[in-house]
């Protein structure tokens, strides 16, 4: 495979526009603010869905699917949760669309409303007791609307902020849009740490699980603000000047890169395979199979959480100064003999072996986290990035982050977590291929407008 310029040739002008923002008006946004939206577009998302994979853990079993029983429940809990994965594709190829042609800062405006809207309404949901079928119906739509919003958002911020970014420094400044996740989680688990303290055992799933739906409407409120301020990407302005917007971004990105998309999505897997254990399986596997107290189990994932967020940046720091691939390389690697120990470590029982499992997990997963969104905005065209990445990054959240939590519970009641660590090995080896199949792209040039935004570090 040959760089980002040489793997595949620009698409015919499509049409021309009238004016373009950003550079074309001579304001420049600052890298500071950038990352600071981006931070909070995915603080949003990974926050709502952070409290849902929470809650699906803790109560929806109770809430939306009483008549299943308390492990059939949790199951088809965790199969909600999965659903806004499968969406995620599709949420990537509508606001791809539209952000390949209409711009990143009004399709970024448009998923943060959606997924904001969304969280809220489900803290507002009657449960089955009250709305029998219907209650889960509605639980299971509004988790739709979830998964479309993020498939958008993130692939946005992401290149958003490359597109502003430095090249030497884009590593860095492209690790917010993740880091935001890491606060998220951090967040999500104190509103149900800090519930479960203040209320009993009952109130907290009669009503108490419900806060911190309601809570995202404050997260909403900054996160918009932040983004009306900004300008357009002047990388996107600049290729809309020159060559004019893709007619069809999504065809387009097949066409031209669909190897790139499917190796971009596989040699994330390994982080997302970890990651999602860690916020929504493990905290089920604590409480429910390990006996562990619910309030040490959701401080064992915070902890984890802040040593995903120091690991984005030091992943990001690393990919700046060695390059994506080796970062990948080693994430991938050290996930091979990980996942065979994990299980027959948590299932010693021990609070202290229960915190190791997930810090060592995140510690994998956050590495790989803090790399993904220079190096997926660095393997793909500007006319159609937004849609390629966001494709990629919503393949490997399916695959890595919606499939494992789904089977953990069948693979390992069946036939134990040592069985379930050779299918999370299987992961990582797959990650390991991809990851070596492509190149480096750390020294690829998002397009010529590179040294105009070098001095907004």
């Amino acid at each position: 495979m040959t760089d980002q310029h040489s793997s595949a040739p620009p698409a015919p002008v499509a049409e021309l526009p009238a004016e373009a923002s950003g550079s074309a008006t001579g304001k420049v946004n600052k890298m500071p603010k950038v990352a600071f939206a981006s931070f909070m577009g995915t603080v949003i998302e990974f926050y709502d869905f952070g409290i849902f994979g929470t809650a699906a853990a803790l109560v929806f079993a109770h809430a939306f699917f009483p008549a299943l029983g308390t492990y059939a429940g949790t199951i088809v809990s965790f199969a909600t949760l999965g659903v806004a994965f499968v969406a995620r594709p599709i949420g990537s190829v509508l606001f791809g669309h539209f952000g390949d042609r209409l711009g990143r800062k009004k399709t970024l405006i448009s998923t943060m409303m959606l997924m904001g809207v969304a969280t809220v309404m489900i803290g507002l949901l009657p449960t089955a007791a009250n709305a029998g079928i219907v209650a889960p119906i509605l639980l299971i739509v509004l988790r739709i609307a979830q998964g479309l919003a993020a498939g958008g958002e993130w692939a946005g911020a992401a290149l958003f902020t490359s597109e502003n970014a430095p090249s030497e420094r884009r590593g860095f400044w492209s690790m917010f849009t993740n880091l935001g996740g890491a606060v998220a989680n951090i967040l999500a688990l104190l509103t149900f740490f800090v519930t479960g303290i203040a209320m009993t055992n009952e109130s907290f799933i009669a009503w108490g699980w419900r806060i911190p739906f309601l809570l995202s409407i404050l997260l909403v409120t900054v996160g918009l603000y932040t983004r009306l301020k900004l300008e357009e990407s002047p990388v996107f302005a600049g290729e809309i000047q020159r060559r004019g917007r893709s007619s069809l971004p999504f065809k387009d990105a097949l066409n031209n890169q669909w190897k790139e998309i499917l190796l971009g999505a596989g040699s994330l897997v390994t982080c997302f395979a970890f990651g999602y254990i860690g916020i929504a399986y493990l905290i089920n596997y604590g409480t429910a199979t390990l006996g562990l107290g619910q309030n040490g189990v959701l401080a064992a994932g915070i902890f984890g959480n802040v040593v995903n967020g120091l690991c984005m940046i030091s992943g990001a720091i690393l990919s700046d100064r060695f390059g994506r691939r080796p970062v990948l390389l080693v994430v991938n690697i050290v996930g091979i003999p990980w996942a065979l120990i994990l299980f027959p470590l948590l299932d010693t029982g021990s609070p202290l072996a229960f915190w190791v499992g997930i810090a060592v997990s995140f510690f994998i997963a956050g590495h790989g986290w803090g790399v993904c969104g220079s190096f997926l905005s660095e393997l793909f065209h500007t006319r159609y990035r937004f849609t390629a990445a966001g494709l990629a990054y919503s393949l490997a959240a399916i695959l890595g982050g919606g499939v494992p939590p789904l089977v953990a519970a069948s693979i390992i009641g069946s036939y134990g977590g040592f069985t379930f660590g050779i299918f999370l090995a299987c992961y990582s080896v797959a990650g390991l291929v991809c990851t070596l199949v492509l190149r480096e792209t750390r020294a690829t040039s998002l397009d010529d407008l590179a040294s105009r935004i070098g001095a907004n570090s």
